[in-house]
């Protein structure tokens, strides 16, 4: 196989998968870990993808690197109409987990304000706000900072959130698929997510019409975890037919 049809076989992989992983690659071309790299790389050059650790995700508008306030702007009146269906799920005196992102800080903003709430995230945008609402009782996870997306993540993140239990998750993903489940572009804060999902009675995932059909870079955990996913649209049928093997309900 040559250059030019290995590398359109990547940007197929891509276009389905919504990421590549170096090492599988390797092992699918039966080539080198150094020519998938260049591959890559050449691609990323021509605006065919943007490279990631261990990998590359689709361009697909190359959500991985937009910034923080770019995303909130992409699909923003579905993510409104999500936000709205969520805050109404959440009951006074919740506690409640929020991980970083741009729907569950529009789900945040949406939650009621005269509402008593304990809030822990690794969201430094939630976290900063909330702040202004003495209503709420605030816990923001320590550790590394990602400046760019504005969460934090690591060991010290981990060791403070297991010693926590919520009342309701609210997890933004950007990824559903029947076979791969939820997942993210993130690989920093995947683990933040899945000690999330272990530390809550009830996990809500929160997911606009393009996360479905579609896997991100790393794999968060399996569908069967969800209780809720509240969505914009109606979930393709595949998904759908997963989701109900597990009671797994769609709002």
């Amino acid at each position: 196989m040559g250059a030019d049809e290995r590398r359109n076989k990547i940007l197929e992989l891509l276009n389905v998968n919504g990421s590549v992983r170096v090492t599988e690659l390797s092992r699918l071309f039966d080539i080198s870990e150094v020519t998938i790299r260049t591959d890559l790389a050449d691609m990323e050059y021509k605006g065919l993808l943007t490279r990631v650790h261990g990998g590359a995700v689709s361009s697909y508008k190359p959500y991985y690197s937009m910034s923080l306030n770019q995303r909130l702007s992409t699909n923003q009146s579905q993510k409104e109409v999500i936000a709205k269906k969520i805050a109404s799920m959440i009951e006074n005196n919740d506690t409640i987990m929020l991980n970083s992102g741009t729907t569950t800080l529009m789900v945040f903003r949406a939650l009621p304000q005269d509402f008593n709430l304990s809030i822990v995230t690794n969201s430094i945008s939630i976290a900063l706000e909330g702040t202004a609402n003495p209503n709420f009782n605030i816990i923001l996870l320590g550790g590394l900072i990602n400046s760019k997306y504005q969460f934090t993540f690591g060991d010290d993140a981990i060791r403070q959130l297991k010693s926590y239990h919520a009342d309701k998750l609210i997890l933004s993903v950007d990824g559903i698929d029947a076979e791969h489940g939820f997942s993210t572009y993130y690989d920093k804060e995947a683990e933040i997510d899945r000690i999330m999902l272990q530390q809550s009675s009830v996990n809500i995932v929160a997911a606009d019409h393009s996360k479905f059909d579609r896997r991100a870079f790393t794999k968060i955990s399996d569908l069967s975890v969800a209780d809720y996913i509240v969505t914009d649209t109606e979930v393709p049928d595949k998904i759908k037919s997963k989701l109900s093997k597990h009671s797994i309900k769609i709002g």
